[in-house]
């Protein structure tokens, strides 16, 4: 029936398909050439007219890698002389120490050791495997004895810290607010780009979150936003979306620059190219990174290729600003701001001004931010046109799953912190951990402590180069080392996937900077702990963590016993630590007179050819700045009270400082940033060019305060007041003033006034 219709049936699951010939490319047989007829030929002609046979889709192919980005940065490294690491040095000490200590516990001389080594070496038939049990058997031994074990797997209590009720903080009024989103959107209901759309996809986006779906929409109408959401809620493809489905939707005409992303830190610049090259790899925008540490002759070249997005740090930025002459900020269409609160503040104030004024007027700004100031005229310094208040959290919420701790350092006893840090990473918070300190100086002396109690430990600050600090952080992410100690410059926006537990060696300058500390675990929706030691000083910091708390706060204590340990264990290691110290302190000063001859032999074999580069301000205006700005010791001296100077003179006549000084020291440099921003909060607002709000809620009557007589001739500027102040007082007056004669009916106050009128 099926043959007589001219059908083909479906075929079964037993019957067998039909078999296509095989053509492979070794075979001899010639295609049959095909032979068109007129109208077959006439049809192809008008078809390639419309369809061209060159055309191809714009849509690359995604030959990014989606590894953490490193290829690139690291070639812009500046090749340096490899120098022994930190660890190395560390490493060097503790197997010194280790040996002096079996020598003193075996009580053996020199000459029967040597005696006894060509015996060990003939009987030596272990394999390497069973050697490395046995020292790692050795290395437990030497660290803890069995009296010891009973005291380290003692117990830390938990208590839950009773909040208090919090109070409604006053909202001040933006332009307009949209807070607000759709819940049910996804990237498919946003109308991005098929690209873009394939990038979202191969990075595992599967739902946008919170602020995505709130920022997104905006940021494609083109409208200003100022965003605040929650650590680790993906804000940079909040605003790197927007940005990109803009540039794809209007190609360039010419090689220009037309977005500009500022980042407060390096590693965060490196982080946020990484992810929006991610996002582009399957379309045809070009990215740029400008940040300091890196090579600025390969910056230089790739800013002449005038890329699509720039992502730089202000410093590298005016750098480049004032030495590369074909670079400019004319045609910017889009300014972002990420980390904004930090890249409005005093320390970028300068440098923001300069570049603020260099960028196009007509331009979109968005600043993004986990603690953004709620105040519109803060604000308009960047000059937001009628932003979009976009707030998805609170400026002062922490991650929705973090499990917040503290332990309590009494009063006298704030020289225990190192001994309680060292506890908690060696008992309870084994991986998988980031340690936050005040200062440089602390988070390199915990850095060969924790290294040399056999800790995997890292270190990420300033003083170190841009090749360490990549080094370091590629490190932990790669789960080579267990703990990164840090300063707030990994505070802000970095995304480190795994990081378990923050613990904050002092408490932070302010609630802010906590907020940004703490946000570096419980990312993405996932779990995370914090703990933080507060002293008798830092309360009521403390207490302001747990009024806005929504989930129960917990005190952390440790028996008294395991921390009296630990502190005499420090001690003992101090010979250790300077030992350390002494050998860095060597490589340095070899470091330092290698770079001065290098520098004298280009010097003589090529002379000063290169033209030195220029920055907007000068020596003297850079060294007030710094001056007046940075939080170092001279500082502290120089504006702290009577005590503190007496602290930093005794310190520094000791030469080495106790622990308890060290603490002191390091709750000394928070509270002094703390106090300048609170003088810096009182001074009087400073006139500007946005218009206030006026106030929503009705202002009460106020009574009127009656003028003197003389404000009120002063101010009255009616036609019947100008004539009576030309033809001067009348009797009345003139006799109230004392301006008459006594036979007139008037009263002189005073003789010689009377003789002085005659």
């Amino acid at each position: 029936m099926l043959q007589d219709l001219d059908l083909i049936g479906t075929i079964g699951e037993d019957d067998e398909g039909p078999v296509e010939p095989e053509t492979d490319s070794g075979d001899d047989e010639e295609e049959e050439p095909i032979v068109l007829g007129r109208k077959q030929k006439a049809l192809r002609k008008n078809r390639s007219v419309d369809f061209n046979p060159d055309f191809v889709f714009t849509e690359k192919e995604g030959a990014y890698d989606g590894s953490w980005a490193m290829a690139d940065v690291m070639n812009q490294l500046k090749k340096k002389r490899a120098a022994t690491t930190l660890d190395d040095k560390i490493e060097k000490v503790r197997k010194k120490r280790k040996n002096e200590e079996k020598e003193a516990r075996s009580g053996k001389t020199v000459d029967e050791k040597e005696g006894n080594e060509g015996f060990e070496k003939e009987n030596q038939v272990d394999s390497e495997e069973e050697d490395e049990e046995e020292a790692k058997e050795e290395d437990s031994e030497t660290d803890y004895s069995s009296a010891d074990e009973n005291i380290l797997t003692k117990a830390d209590t938990l208590k839950v810290k009773k909040t208090k009720k919090q109070k409604k903080e006053e909202e001040t009024g933006f332009f307009e607010d949209a807070s607000q989103y759709d819940e049910n959107l996804t990237f498919q209901d946003m109308n991005l780009s098929r690209p873009l759309l394939k990038a979202i996809t191969t990075m595992g986006f599967k739902q946008p979150t919170p602020i995505q779906k709130a920022c997104i929409p905006v940021g494609l109408l083109g409208k200003d936003i100022c965003a605040c959401a929650a650590t680790g809620t993906g804000k940079t493809a909040a605003f790197a979306l927007p940005v990109l489905e803009r540039l794809i939707y209007k190609p360039r005409q010419a090689p220009i620059t037309r977005v500009l992303v500022l980042v407060p830190t390096r590693e965060l610049g490196i982080q946020v190219h990484s992810v929006t090259k991610q996002l582009a790899q399957f379309s045809t925008v070009t990215t740029c990174l400008a940040v300091g540490g890196l090579d600025v002759k390969s910056q230089e070249a790739a800013l002449r290729a005038g890329p699509d997005i720039l992502i730089a740090t202000p410093g590298r930025l005016i750098d480049h600003l004032h030495n590369c002459p074909s670079f400019h900020l004319s045609s910017i269409e889009v300014l972002i701001l990420d980390e904004a609160d930090r890249m409005l503040d005093e320390y970028f104030e300068e440098q923001m001004k300069e570049i603020i004024q260099m960028c196009s007027h007509h331009r979109q700004t968005m600043l993004f931010s986990a603690t953004m100031t709620d105040e519109v005229k803060d604000l308009a310094s960047v000059s937001l046109k009628n932003p979009v208040r976009i707030f998805v959290n609170s400026n002062t919420d922490v991650a929705p799953f973090l499990r917040q701790e503290f332990i309590r350092i009494r009063p006298n006893r704030e020289g225990d912190r190192e001994a309680i840090v060292s506890a908690l990473l060696t008992r309870t918070f084994t991986d998988h951990v980031m340690l936050f300190t005040q200062t440089k100086k602390q988070a390199h002396r915990m850095h060969i402590l924790l290294g040399l109690m056999g800790l995997q430990v890292g270190e990420l600050h300033g003083n170190l180069s841009q090749t360490q600090r990549l080094e370091a952080l590629r490190r932990f992410k790669d789960e080579q080392i267990d703990i990164l100690v840090a300063t707030d410059v990994a505070a802000r926006g970095l995304d480190i996937e795994g990081v378990k537990t923050v613990i904050n060696f002092t408490m932070p300058n302010t609630i802010k900077h906590y907020v940004h500390r703490v946000g570096r675990t419980a990312r993405a929706g996932r779990a995370g702990r914090s703990v933080s030691l507060v002293g008798e000083e830092e309360r009521k910091m403390l207490k302001e963590i747990v009024k806005s708390a929504k989930a129960p706060v917990k005190a952390r204590i440790l028996p008294q016993d395991v921390i009296l340990k630990f502190r005499g264990k420090i001690e003992k290691m101090e010979k250790d630590v300077y030992a350390v110290l002494r050998l860095e302190a060597e490589e340095k000063e070899m470091q330092h007179s290698e770079a001065q001859i290098n520098t004298a032999k280009r010097l003589l074999e090529k002379g000063n050819e290169e033209p030195e580069r220029t920055w907007f301000q000068s020596k003297e205006e850079r060294k007030k700045e710094k001056i007046a700005k940075a939080l170092q010791e001279f500082d502290l001296a120089l504006r702290g009270k009577k005590k503190r100077k007496k602290f930093l003179k005794d310190s520094k006549k000791k030469g080495e400082m106790t622990p308890e000084e060290r603490s002191q020291f390091e709750i000394l440099k928070s509270q002094m940033f703390a106090e300048r921003l609170a003088k810096r909060n009182r001074r009087a607002k400073r006139a500007r060019a946005m218009p206030e709000e006026p106030a929503s809620v009705p202002a009460k009557k106020q009574k009127k305060v009656k003028k003197s007589v003389f404000d009120e001739e002063l101010t009255n500027t009616s036609k019947k007041a100008l004539k009576q102040y030309r033809a001067g007082p009348t009797f009345e007056e003139r006799k109230q003033m004392g301006l008459l004669h006594p036979r007139k009916g008037g009263n002189f106050k005073s003789k010689s006034r009377y003789k002085r009128r005659k």
